[in-house]
């Protein structure tokens, strides 16, 4: 038995399944021996954005030997009624964006279905198509929620009167591109069928999702379809729910009565499993003389596809951040011939959080006040819109601690100041928020031979350590030590567990694993399960975020506009940190992708083919090891027991929450220049210097 002092939970233990994957042997979706009449799939995408697809053929020609069948809405099975239509592949003749599968090659060999999809012959009947968000596009509309289920528009008190009676006002517009999520481990699945039932190893991030998703598809209850997702090399939103490729291989093995695998290449990845919406986010922000908000108001204009509506919730987060008596927020949204818009991690806050802070920095100029002294003067003492109390809020210690750690306080608050050779340098602030939320999940315990427990969940591990964490946690709850436990994640036959997203699986399956464990040991069982739905149901959803503060340090080269991050620093206060090693990573992954966001991310849309011009990573640009030079985090050591049993609030996504803001606040310190459209290139600096 262990004792307080030997605790597992906030002790920095290396990820238990790391041996196995230095050595090879953890496997992902496209690893797993199936049999030696293993068959392979190729997609063939649409080459236009809009149209219908009138026939399809092959060229007897090409691999006819290899070449197994080749699936269209032309001889595809039939699938029952969806409830994401993308996942309807080849039910129907319309095509909806370009990059749509329209067919699929099978065939022995990888190669001969690469061949043969490229030989295919699609007979289109292409029509005029839109593709371009604008704000006066006669389309727009607000949807009744954004994701996962806010209310689109909230407003309080006379934000019109308050705007026009300030003595200081900003009113500014920023843009943010499309981005696409791009995990080092592309979506993949492979399928076969044993008898009736369907057996999926697929890269997911919820696997008991999935098995409901497509089961559903094929007429299959849930507990027929077994999804199988041991490791995963990332999927920051992009593998929440089931996506096309699943379907095509459990359609292809059906038809061919063979295992199929199918691993979508990097470049279909940018059309097939979802981005981040483009936005365009008009702020405006009134305040008295000495800086106290005395209106915020946060416009969003954003897309989505014919197919399905998604908004993303851009403005939510700032109806948390300030106080301030006169309040608006809205989403308008245009829904075109391109691809659905999907979760990237944090959806919503990381976009909606680089208008907000940027404005505010904006504003703190105009007052000549130091950045940090306006957002300290503008803490609410409870939530801005509903009144709730915070659980806990240590927003304004993330500031003075971080500002202290960074060396903010010797900063000249005037831009262009600071110069070394040919860079200028200038250091810049923002804030950071993500909701802490628990999803309802169930986990099993048993006792084994020789003092050891399996615990088992269908959580799923992206990389991240839940694994690991999970493990700590169940130690604890049964006062044994963790090499005493075993922990069993990654499949859908086990306990249902809740989605991989939202900052939420450590707290979501952390509650289910205490809760299980503790009634093993209480009651002196062999075996305990226990469901957390209840206990989540009473809980109150507002007042509960972690908060935090970045620091930004850049380099400016006056003769390119080349931008360097010399230093990036975050503070957060995200409760009680359940394994500092995995954090620090966390914290670490979601800042970098921040970095990524403010300098290098963009998808190029071309209007006239309707696609993005760069869907490769030779292309769209994302930060190297040469752009990291001191990247560091901390944390207050923050007790909140107010949210889940292990008192922890998710750090997944915060780390992207501010971070851009920060390098383009520290941009303008350097130069003087205001880049309102991301990223900011050096060609939107340097005519500016």
């Amino acid at each position: 038995m262990t004792t307080t002092a030997e605790r597992a939970v906030g002790q920095p233990i290396g990820r238990v399944e790391g041996p196995d994957k230095v050595r090879g042997a953890a496997r992902y979706a496209a690893e797993y021996p199936v049999g030696d009449d293993l068959a392979y799939a190729w997609v063939a995408q649409s080459p236009v954005a809009r149209g219908t697809l009138t026939d399809v053929t092959v060229d007897p020609l090409v691999e006819a030997d290899d070449v197994l069948a080749v699936l269209w809405h032309g001889n595809a099975p039939r699938l029952a009624e969806a409830d994401d239509p993308e996942l309807a592949v080849f039910q129907s003749d319309r095509i909806s964006y370009r990059g749509q599968a329209l067919a699929l090659v099978v065939a022995r060999t990888l190669e001969a279905a690469r061949r043969a999809a490229a030989t295919l012959q699609l007979d289109i009947e292409q029509e005029p198509h839109d593709s371009v968000l604008r704000t006066d596009h006669p389309e727009l509309y607000t949807p009744e929620k954004v994701n996962p289920n806010f209310p689109s528009d909230t407003a309080s008190g006379d934000v019109e009167a308050a705007l026009a009676g300030a003595p200081v006002t900003v009113d500014v517009t920023y843009r943010t591109p499309p981005l696409h999520n791009s995990p080092m481990e592309p979506h993949a699945t492979t399928a076969l069928w044993a008898d009736d039932d369907l057996v999926l190893y697929d890269s997911n991030q919820h696997p008991p999702g999935v098995a409901a998703s497509i089961g559903g598809l094929f007429g299959l209850p849930a507990d027929r379809v077994h999804v199988i997702t041991e490791h995963v090399g990332g999927g920051f939103g992009s593998k929440g729910t089931a996506r096309p490729n699943a379907v095509l291989a459990a359609m292809a093995a059906k038809v061919t009565g063979r295992p199929v695998r199918l691993a979508l290449p990097r470049q279909a990845l940018f059309s097939m499993v979802g981005h981040r919406t483009p936005t365009i986010q008009r702020v405006r922000l009134a305040a008295t003389a000495d800086g106290h908000l005395t209106a915020i108001d946060h416009d969003v204009v954003e897309q989505s596809s014919r197919l399905f509506e998604f908004a993303e919730q851009t403005a939510v987060s700032t109806r948390h951040m300030y106080a301030a008596a006169n309040r608006r927020t809205g989403h308008r949204l245009v829904r075109l011939d391109m691809p659905t818009p999907r979760w990237m991690r944090a959806p919503g806050e990381a976009p909606g959080m680089v208008a907000l802070e940027c404005a505010m920095d904006e504003l703190a100029v105009v007052l000549d006040l130091d950045p940090i002294e306006l957002r300290v003067r503008n803490e609410p003492s409870v939530e801005p819109e509903s009144g709730t109390p915070f659980s806990s809020r240590h927003y304004v210690e993330c500031l003075r601690r971080g500002a202290e750690r960074f060396g903010w306080h010797d900063r000249d608050p005037r831009p262009k100041q600071r110069r070394e050779g040919d860079w200028w340098i200038g250091t810049g602030v923002a804030g950071a928020t993500y909701p802490t939320m628990a999803q309802p999940s169930t986990a099993r315990v048993r006792r084994l031979s020789g003092d050891s427990y399996e615990v088992s969940i269908a959580a799923t591990d992206l990389g991240t350590g839940a694994r690991t964490i999970l493990t700590q946690i169940a130690a604890d709850a049964l006062e044994v030590p963790v090499s005493q436990v075993r922990m069993r994640i990654g499949d859908s036959t086990l306990p249902r567990a809740s989605v991989a997203g939202g900052s939420s699986g450590s707290a979501s399956w952390g509650w289910a694993v205490t809760g299980a464990c503790r009634s093993l040991r209480e009651s002196g069982r062999e075996e305990a399960t226990f469901d957390s739905s209840e206990l989540i149901k009473q809980q109150e959803k507002d007042g509960k975020h972690a908060f935090g503060a970045h620091f930004a340090e850049v380099r400016v080269d006056a003769m390119t506009g080349e931008v360097r991050v010399s230093r990036l620093f975050g503070m957060y206060a995200a409760g009680r940190i359940l394994n500092p090693r995995t954090a620090r990573s966390q914290f670490l992954g979601g800042m970098i992708m921040g970095m990524g966001m403010a300098l290098h991310e963009e998808s190029v849309l071309d209007p006239a083919q309707g696609t993005w011009v760069n869907h490769d990573l030779a292309e769209y640009h994302i930060p190297v090891h040469a752009d990291i030079e001191s990247i560091e985090a901390e944390w207050l050591d923050e007790q909140d027991d107010q949210l889940n049993p292990m008192g922890s609030k998710g750090i997944g996504e915060i780390g992207i929450v501010g971070s851009p803001a920060a390098i383009l606040n520290a941009i303008w310190h350097a130069t003087g220049v205001r880049v309102r459209d991301l990223p900011a290139r050096l060609d939107k600096i340097l005519p500016h210097l």
